[in-house]
């Protein structure tokens, strides 16, 4: 029997219909507009497209968004100087910097600079800090998606054997981070896999979740899974003019209970989180 599709799309679509009424009833209260402030730096089509998304769901959830767009060749010193603008800027609540970044600019400089009150990705060491301590200000985006996708799907976690692929700083950390705190789409048993683990698909057949982050088309097959297994595929990869995951979908489809499809699984997700985190330091700064 085929796999359950995990529909990112359509429970982002829920939860954006519900924070637009949130950010509609926080404006009613405060005057206050949450305004979203996204840094953009060079011409790469991806980031182009992610970042036009991600200022078109603004505009439909009640949020201001504003884009400073600059040069492949603008200089790391420019850039610190416009996240500090920022910073100072009162109307702006939330920053945004897309990645990834030219060469010649230090991307962890640019990431620290943001204020960790303005800091919507949950990049910042101090909120990072936060969430490794369990009480996080602001929860990072694609894996919170990640969680809520579980929840929306009925995916127990609660004393099941998570694996992750993959030990970023974007995805990988962050998840796991999440995924063994207490609380609701929490409280699993968590691996981390990378490129240095041995007998990865031994691991991986163990996995009643597994998520794949490694950016590798195609990477996890049918033989790497445990049948039943619920398969969350965060990978994004361009391959023949198509957009694929990092899980070879239609064999995994045969194995796994339920899997996310690419695109329409995490990506929608990840932006919803977004808006959630851009209201959330709007009503901090408002306090």
């Amino acid at each position: 029997m085929p796999a359950r599709i995990l529909d990112g799309k359509a429970v982002a679509a829920e939860l954006r219909e519900r924070l637009r009424g949130d950010v509609a009833d926080f404006h009613r209260r405060t005057g206050i507009t949450p305004h979203l402030a996204a840094v953009l730096v060079g011409e790469d089509p991806a980031s182009a497209v992610y970042v036009r998304n991600k200022r078109r769901a603004c505009e439909q959830a009640g949020i201001k968004s504003t884009l400073h767009h600059h040069v492949a060749e603008t200089s790391q010193a420019e850039v610190l100087n416009l996240i500090n603008r920022l910073n100072t800027d009162a109307d702006v609540l939330g920053i945004l910097v897309q990645l990834p970044l030219p060469e010649q600019i230090d991307q962890q400089a640019v990431l620290d600079a943001v204020s960790p009150l303005k800091d919507v990705d949950c990049f910042h060491p101090e909120n990072v800090g936060l969430l490794m301590q369990g009480r996080p200000r602001f929860a990072p985006c694609t894996p919170a998606g990640v969680q809520e996708l579980l929840l929306a799907g009925g995916i127990e976690t609660e004393g099941a054997h998570a694996v992750v692929l993959g030990r970023s700083e974007i995805v990988g950390k962050p998840m796991a981070a999440l995924l063994m705190q207490r609380g609701r789409a929490a409280d699993a048993t968590v691996t981390v896999c990378h490129s240095r683990s041995r007998d990865l698909a031994d691991i991986t057949r163990t996995a009643d979740i597994l998520i794949a982050a490694i950016g590798r088309a195609r990477f996890v097959t049918a033989e790497m899974v445990k049948p039943g297994a619920a398969v969350i595929d965060v990978g994004i990869n361009r391959v023949d003019e198509r957009l694929v995951g990092d899980v070879d979908f239609e064999a995994v489809t045969k194995v796994a209970g339920a899997i996310t499809p690419v695109p329409g699984g995490v990506g929608p997700m990840t932006i919803a989180m977004l808006l959630g985190n851009t209201l959330r330091a709007a009503r901090l700064a408002s306090e």
